[in-house]
């Protein structure tokens, strides 16, 4: 297998304990580049610590993984220059103005033109007018769509959105959802963690399911919805939605 036809994502066999607490339990998937795979679970289901242990953040206790073919554990280094992370709240300066937090990341990486660079994303991401303006007076979806082009400054081929619409209201979501299909569109590879099953089912091209610990189930959303009973014909045709699946793994109470 070459390099370009290898998963951009792989991990096997990861686990993580914090004392006498399980959070990862062996956790198996891949992520093929330049798609947006979703990992999907409630709270304390261990998307986070997935997250952290992919960013080198935090080390296994068993398993490996592997970004952009880089070993997190014997390769940190090399994963942190190939991945940008985005957690669940904006990391921007809200002082300075859009324009200004991108200049500054650009400047930081030591890339060449950084005014060049922030212009770009900020046209990108359809913040050009409000460029000029302090972050102080951007909406919450404002604010995410300025900290994703962040992340986005030197181009890393694979980009970790931890729960990025937390808190946001619905119009401020379907912006951020956007911003992150036109990431795929482009080719980078996403890795989104989300507790919102509609938002699971709007972008992902692959869904895995994490319970307790454990990839329960992974696939397409095809695929998953084929996991429940055919839909039965009365006098409306009801297709299962991905709420459905979820609920009928992980049960109503999760």
């Amino acid at each position: 297998m070459t390099t370009q036809q290898a998963p951009a994502i792989q991990v096997r066999g990861m686990e993580k304990s914090y004392k006498e607490l399980r959070v990862l339990r062996g956790v198996d998937f891949e992520v093929a580049r330049g798609s947006i795979f979703a990992l999907l679970g409630s709270n304390g289901a261990g998307k986070t610590t997935a997250v952290k242990i992919l960013s080198t953040l935090l080390r296994p206790d068993a398993g490996t993984a592997r970004v952009n073919g880089f070993d997190v554990a014997t390769q940190a280094a090399k994963v942190r220059e190939s991945i940008s992370l985005t957690g669940q709240f904006a990391a921007v300066d809200e002082i300075l103005s859009g324009r200004e937090n991108l200049v500054l990341v650009a400047r930081l990486r030591h890339l060449a033109h950084p005014g060049k660079v922030a212009d770009d994303l900020l046209r990108r991401f359809s913040l050009t007018e409000a460029g000029g303006r302090k972050v102080s007076t951007y909406s919450g979806g404002m604010r995410r769509r300025l900290d994703i082009a962040m992340s986005l400054i030197g181009d890393p081929p694979a980009i970790f959105l931890d729960e990025p619409t937390t808190g946001l209201d619905p119009q401020a979501r379907i912006e951020v959802w956007q911003a992150v299909k036109e990431l795929a569109e482009s080719g980078t590879t996403v890795l989104l963690t989300t507790q919102y099953l509609d938002e699971a089912e709007q972008l992902a091209d692959r869904i895995a399911i994490l319970h307790e610990g454990r990839i329960i189930v992974n696939g397409t959303l095809a695929e998953l919805k084929r996991l429940l009973p055919p839909a039965k014909v009365e006098y409306i045709e009801k297709q299962p939605t991905l709420e459905d699946v979820f609920l009928s793994l992980v049960g109503a109470k999760a």
